[in-house]
């Protein structure tokens, strides 16, 4: 095999942890897919408009990531202004092909039409005083700005500010809400507050052939910004989904959790 398939197949087996945004492989938009994403948003709207909440976390899945015990691949930040109003996702996305990424806004439709494992979904409802709050964040752009780095990177390190990823700017907003004692304006504070409160990131085995096949076929992979006792030891941190549950639960602060079940495919 020659090196570079090798290295594109060694990077393969990368989780996709936060990938989000438009593929690089053009796929033509099948009708039974459109109908499964807008088929799926109708019922996660259904289902937000009777969580008596106006901010939710919602999950999706974006590839099977059973191998390493986990669900989901890429949360946003879903809010409504008013009670009437429809729902939007906030969310950081990764450009095509690049290592940079940009905060996104738009309807729940779009959130699905990604290239998805399964359409399930998970909301995570905060309880009100951090709603109050986050929502006023998410009506304040330059407030979320505050805790975006450009620079993007597929398993960015939760405790370095070099990158970032989908999954680490939604944790760094729920931080920014949940600190109602010291006001977070910066990522070095968000990190501070999560290294002082517990917080526990997903960890995971990835050889250095792996990590090589990474870097050296991905833009939007990189491993300089890991502690190097972690990095030559294959333990790879990162936030995943789960790790943000498991963290808001341990709070006990009164988030809840639902699981909603997806559209499926036709049996024909």
């Amino acid at each position: 095999m020659k090196p570079s398939r090798l290295l594109a197949v060694l990077a393969l087996t990368l989780p996709a942890l936060a990938v989000a945004g438009q593929s690089c492989e053009e796929k033509p938009l099948t009708p039974e897919t459109f109908r499964m994403a807008m088929q799926t948003a109708q019922k996660v709207q259904q289902r937000l408009d009777q969580l008596g909440s106006d901010v939710v976390v919602l999950g999706r899945m974006g590839q099977d990531l059973s191998q390493y015990n986990l669900r989901y691949t890429h949360a946003g930040i879903v809010y409504r202004t008013e009670p009437d109003r429809r729902w939007r996702v906030a969310h950081l996305l990764n450009d095509c092909g690049t290592d940079h990424s940009e905060l996104w806004y738009e309807g729940l439709g779009n959130f699905f039409l990604d290239d998805m494992f399964r359409f399930d979904s998970v909301a995570l409802v905060p309880p009100p005083q951090v709603a109050s709050r986050l929502l006023a964040r998410l009506n304040q752009p330059a407030k979320l700005r505050e805790l975006h780095t450009a620079r993007y990177n597929l398993l960015a390190y939760p405790f370095s500010t070099r990158y970032e990823n989908s999954n680490v700017w939604v944790l760094e907003q729920l931080v920014a809400a949940e600190s109602h004692e010291t006001v977070i304006r910066s990522r070095e504070q968000a990190q501070m507050w999560l290294k002082l409160n517990g917080y526990q990131p997903t960890e995971l085995k990835l050889g250095p052939m792996t990590r090589l096949g990474g870097r050296m076929s991905q833009a939007n992979v990189s491993f300089d910004d890991h502690p190097n006792e972690l990095r030559f030891a294959d333990r790879i941190q990162t936030v995943s989904v789960d790790s943000i549950i498991q963290f808001l639960d341990a709070r006990e602060e009164g988030w809840k959790m639902e699981e909603i079940a997806g559209a499926q495919p036709r049996r024909y």
